[in-house]
């Protein structure tokens, strides 16, 4: 033992955590300590549970009424998935086509509908964003598209992924179903066909939606999910929804060591809070973590090319969204008014712009621009504001989250090498793009840019059944490092373990090469 360490040898003293006080040390990480506040320590009772997010200390409380919704509805999906080896692929084909034609039926859809009407009036009244929450007709296509992409893929469970052979024996590497999947998203009514795709593999799923679209999602439930499930012969709970409107059971959840894997949808600190509470437990994650795409310009770029790649990258606000670009400076007095035109033509169908400009560039726009003023509509409603605002460096990353009113970043840089760095530097490392005929400039840039999507026209192509035709579980970024194993979409068919299986024609190998002795008798 190391000169003054201790150990504890005669065995752990523990009881069951039943009341906080105020002040009280909760340690954490083996060196930090979080303290209980006043408010904590008095809404916490019995039966609850405290959970410590291992990167900030934040101390999180879960009320027993929230574990047990959280562990219902992973138990159930649990149990399901004990019974998912008896269930053909046929019958996870047919839950596929029941699901999209319960969606396409048109009082199962007004019902549900009904249930986002109220959801969206509901959330405009909190001063919440709807952009995404609004369970439109094309959403709806959209939905019954992708649940019917998941019908006709073949089936992946047993596929082979390879064979050796041996002298009198073979190895088969053989797909396999992985277990249960805990699904976090945000209010969007359409991640129920992305979150259903891990059937296909033989898989379950939990998923909990955000407290916003949570009536829409009991709707789909009620109306199209379960009756689907009970159609096509599925065992009950293989999708299984955690019907609570409050962040608690999201990590209870998350903190189920019964997951084979958690994916977490939407952006910012609270992605990363799930993150790090499921691998704090032990399941491996996949998080669709903060977006906003990146655009560069260089000194070849094509300022038709460019101009289409800004408009079309600005039709909606998702994650692969155009946020941030940058033109070289040889070329800024050349390509910012195409830059300003696409950005403006995008306003056209939408509801005007905004930009923000790196702080030493703003002299390079014309000076009506610079003083130009518009609306600009916002989560809360729209308001009056200045078109342009200065930005520092540092924030070129920030993710503009706007409603109708398309929002972008604007740098000029030395050359396509410094775009790189800063998008290294200050991006999530996501999706980016380099406008440039040069093919050694591409090479180049494709070799520097720390990203799992690069692309040389508009950003939005970063979609799993847009680009793949594989509705997304989720897309991930490489802010904190890059992905073992995989690629950036991550899709229901990809989730799955591999089992190796021996084949034996020849009874007497022996490591050794030792004969096989006689039997006595």
């Amino acid at each position: 033992m190391t000169k003054g360490a201790t150990s504890q040898t005669t065995g752990p003293a523990t009881g069951r955590l039943e009341a906080l006080q105020p002040g009280q040390p909760i340690v954490y990480g083996g060196d930090r300590v979080a303290y209980v506040g006043p408010e904590l320590a008095a809404a916490f009772k019995a039966g609850d549970r405290l959970l410590v997010a291992p990167d900030s200390g934040a101390l999180l409380h879960v009320p027993a009424a929230e574990q047990a919704i959280a562990e219902r509805a992973v138990g159930r999906a649990r149990e399901a998935f004990a019974r998912m080896g008896q269930v053909s692929d046929a019958a996870i084909t047919a839950f596929f086509e029941a699901f999209a034609a319960n969606l396409e039926d048109d009082a199962r859809w007004g019902a549900i509908a009904q249930a986002n009407a109220a959801d969206v009036e509901k959330a405009k009244a909190r001063g919440r964003s709807t952009t995404r929450l609004i369970a439109s007709d094309a959403m709806r296509r959209d939905m019954i598209a992708g649940l019917r992409a998941w019908r006709d893929a073949p089936p992946s469970r047993g596929r082979l992924v390879e064979r050796v052979e041996h002298p009198g024996w073979s190895v088969e590497q053989v797909t396999a179903p992985l277990g249960v999947t805990g699904f976090i998203f945000e209010g969007r009514p359409n991640v129920f066909a992305d979150a259903t795709g891990v059937l296909r593999a033989g898989n379950t799923v939990v998923f909990r939606i955000g407290s916003d679209a949570l009536g829409t999602a009991r709707a789909i439930v009620r109306e199209a999910l379960d009756p689907a499930i009970a159609t096509a012969g599925l065992p009950a709970g293989a999708a299984a929804l955690v019907d609570s409107a409050a962040h608690a059971a999201g990590w209870a959840m998350f903190a189920d060591a019964r997951l084979a894997l958690a994916v977490a949808r939407g952006s910012g600190p609270a992605v990363a809070q799930l993150g790090a509470i499921a691998r704090q437990a032990g399941i491996p994650v996949s998080l669709h973590g903060t977006g906003g795409a990146w655009m560069v310009a260089d000194e070849s770029a094509d300022a038709d090319r460019f101009f289409a790649a800004v408009y079309h990258s600005l039709d909606r606000k998702v994650c692969n969204t155009l946020n941030t670009c940058c033109i070289v400076a040889s070329r800024a007095e050349a390509l910012i008014p195409v830059f300003l035109d696409a950005l403006a033509k995008a306003g056209e169908r939408r509801r005007g712009w905004k930009l923000h400009v790196a702080e030493a560039d703003l002299s390079r726009l014309p000076a009506a621009v610079r003083a130009a003023r518009g609306e600009v509509v916002r989560a809360e409603g729209p308001r009056e504001e200045p078109r342009v605002e200065p930005l520092a460096d540092d924030q070129l990353g920030h993710e503009w989250e706007w409603e109708e009113t398309p929002e972008a970043s604007l740098k000029i840089v030395a050359d396509a090498a410094e775009a790189a760095a800063l998008f290294n530097r200050y991006s999530p490392r996501f999706d980016v793009s380099l406008i440039a005929e040069d093919a050694g400039a591409q090479a180049r840039f494709y070799e520097a840019v720390d990203a799992p999507f690069v692309g040389d026209g508009f950003t939005r192509w970063v979609d799993g059944q847009y680009a793949l035709n594989r509705p997304e579980l989720g897309l991930s970024n490489w802010e904190h490092g890059r992905l073992f194993a995989r690629g950036g979409v991550l899709a229901g068919d990809g989730v799955f373990t591999v089992r190796a299986r021996v084949r034996q024609t020849d009874p007497h190998l022996d490591r050794a090469g030792a004969p096989t002795p006689g039997r006595d008798g």
